[in-house]
């Protein structure tokens, strides 16, 4: 059989190990060119996701630079899209078809649709994380078999993020192997360090749930408010006012007293009461947000509230409180996804229709 005119590979490659590199080496064999998809590219760094988008592809280019030059290799970024399948499996096939088209014009004759080309999806279907490979059944399956069953990502970055960090030189290139060294040095690597301790310890001291928590999502004349993290985890980013539901009390209260306690929001008349907070609530937008990863700290299901304030030229006044270390007014407009903690970009773009 011919070699498949593109393979498609997606991952997180957090970070690249050599069994990813085994994987897109034995597509190489059988494909003319393969593109990379680097997922989760919109979101924070957490010891989850510990490094950037551009992290990453440097990695990849650092172990394939002869394929990247040639053009064999083109590596890309894709987004998470934590509560629609069908908008990541669209970004995807249009992430694919662009590239396809940008790079199969090259040869000379006018493409019209990826049918002029003979497209697989590769994969080694190692675990539930590998579901992906069932979506797009309008290209060829390729499947690799790993040299490397024994280990993945989240083993190294659990034996790297500790007082005394290992980096697995065995199981990962140089340049990688390099890259962990030094960043091990640097100041983000302290903050993931702190939040992972955090994390680890977070179980033993409240359990690992469910726990139930409320957001508030509250807009007025195009902007949101929003407030930073004061500690951790995500200390620093920005997020949702909000917090866990007290024993004796309603979800929808909690997403009231949290936005009072977060941000102190007034009006002209002082801070602004219970009642006529809850007025501004768009009862019809309530939508729960339950995917099971969206937090670290363990099974955490949040209640959103679009709380919509009347328009108007000067915004209600806000000032940080509790555990948030300010409260700020933001325009849409200048919000990106890795600026948000957790899952609370997701959670802004379905409220606020985004």
């Amino acid at each position: 059989m011919s070699k498949f005119d593109f393979g498609v590979f997606i991952g997180r490659f957090q970070p690249l190990h050599v069994g990813h590199e085994h994987v897109i080496t034995r597509t190489l064999e059988q494909v003319e060119r393969l593109i990379v998809l680097v997922g989760s590219a919109n979101v924070a760094r957490d010891p989850r996701n510990p490094f950037t988008y551009a992290e990453r592809e440097t990695m990849l280019r650092s172990v394939f630079r002869h394929e990247v030059a040639q053009g064999r290799l083109i590596i890309a970024p894709i987004d998470d899209h934590h509560y629609s399948d069908t908008a990541w499996v669209t970004q995807v096939q249009r992430k694919v078809r662009a590239l396809v088209l940008e790079h199969g014009n090259g040869h000379g004759f006018q493409i019209h649709g990826l049918t002029d080309f003979r497209v697989a999806l590769a994969g080694y279907g190692k675990d539930a994380s590998s579901y992906y490979l069932k979506l797009f059944p309008e290209w060829e399956s390729l499947q690799v078999e790993s040299q490397y069953g024994t280990f993945s990502s989240s083993d190294v970055r659990q034996r790297y993020f500790q007082r005394i960090p290992e980096v697995p030189a065995a199981i990962l290139s140089a340049g990688v192997a390099n890259f962990l060294r030094e960043f091990m040095l640097g100041e983000t690597f302290k903050a993931l360090l702190e939040e992972a301790e955090f994390l680890a310890a977070y179980p033993a001291q409240w359990g690992r749930g469910p726990f139930i928590t409320a957001d508030a999502v509250v807009v007025q004349s195009g902007h949101i408010l929003l407030v930073e993290r004061g500690r951790a985890p995500g200390k620093g980013l920005l997020a949702l006012p909000g917090g866990f539901v007290n024993p004796s009390e309603r979800i929808r209260d909690t997403a009231i007293r949290e936005l009072r306690e977060e941000t102190a929001i007034s009006d002209g008349k002082g801070q602004i009461p219970p009642a006529m907070l809850a007025s501004f609530i768009e009862d019809a937008r309530t939508r729960v947000f339950d995917a099971p990863n969206r937090s670290l700290r363990g099974r955490i299901i949040t209640h959103a509230f679009l709380f919509r304030l009347p328009e108007r030229r000067k915004l209600f006044s806000v000032k940080g409180g509790d555990d948030a270390a300010h409260a700020q007014w933001y325009r849409f407009g200048d919000l990106s996804p890795e600026m948000l903690f957790e899952d609370h970009w997701a959670i802004i773009e379905e409220m606020a229709d985004l």
